[in-house]
């Protein structure tokens, strides 16, 4: 990996983390057009950048995310399914790192769901004051379907942004309180993917040098900025508008990664 490799993968990583597009997707799909998806240091540098996104996060909700204890005791159900059946999967999700073509026709169907996830929970975003604590309020029991609906983020091109959010709406919240809630559980959740990918990295006898450092250090420092204006930009949007154009977005380029690999450019892992 290159200096101007490492800045556009962050660059993509702080505009696409918390969309519903699919950060890990769009990771793949550029790392195979640098051919070196493939590359144990690539899949570190995929995860770990996610940690400059995060940090985004927390200092853009800094006052929301500082809460009770029931708040985090919350978080920390919803990211329990992510921990056992990342544990329980790990070797086949990294296969599943190095494919392109998962990724497209994960693109594609995720962008089928958004195109009509508006349609099918606009009820959730009807304003009655009777019904207004049911949208807006997120028990354990909603936390943890939560948590089984970010799961699907395992497959890469997914979203686990898309995921969440989608799986709260499917418990009747309405989409800023399931969007905001996605944004914390991305915390818990990508801190633990970095301890667990760093722990593989020296498992295999792997060691960072001191460029791959700063590699990373900038990385993080990129999505960081990024992300902050990427947060305030779809919130804005979604208020507004809905997930209907992130779907359009998600067949158009799936299809494209197809026609690509197959007819122009084939993206290899190598």
């Amino acid at each position: 990996m290159s200096l101007i490799e490492a800045i556009i993968l962050a660059i993509i990583e702080g505009i696409t983390e918390y969309l519903p597009v699919s950060s890990t997707g769009h990771l793949i799909i550029a790392s195979s057009f640098f051919h070196i998806a493939g590359d144990s240091f690539t899949k570190l540098f995929t995860i770990i950048v996610q940690l400059g996104a995060i940090l985004a996060v927390v200092i853009l909700y800094w006052k929301r995310f500082f809460q009770s204890i029931d708040f985090y005791l919350k978080l920390f159900v919803a990211v329990i399914p992510a921990i056992f059946l990342g544990l329980l999967f790990n070797n086949v999700i990294d296969e599943l790192l190095e494919s392109p073509i998962i990724v497209a026709i994960s693109l594609i169907l995720g962008g089928v769901i958004l195109i009509k996830v508006d349609k099918w929970f606009k009820s959730n975003e009807e304003f009655d004051n009777n019904k207004l604590e049911e949208h807006t309020t997120i028990s354990y029991v909603t936390a943890l379907k939560i948590g089984f609906f970010q799961c699907l983020a395992m497959i890469p091109g997914t979203s686990r942004s898309g995921a969440t959010i989608v799986g709260g709406m499917t418990q009747k919240l309405n989409r800023k309180t399931a969007t905001e809630f996605s944004f914390f559980l991305a915390v818990p959740t990508m801190l633990g993917a970095t301890a667990k990918k760093l722990f593989d990295y020296y498992q295999q006898g792997f060691t960072l040098t001191s460029q791959q450092i700063n590699y990373l250090l900038i990385g993080n420092v990129i999505a960081f900025v990024v992300a902050i204006f990427a947060i305030k930009s779809f919130i804005d949007y979604l208020s507004k508008h809905g997930f209907k154009l992130f779907g359009y977005y998600r067949l158009i380029v799936g299809v494209a990664i197809l026609i690509i690999h197959f007819y122009i450019y084939p993206l290899t892992i190598i």
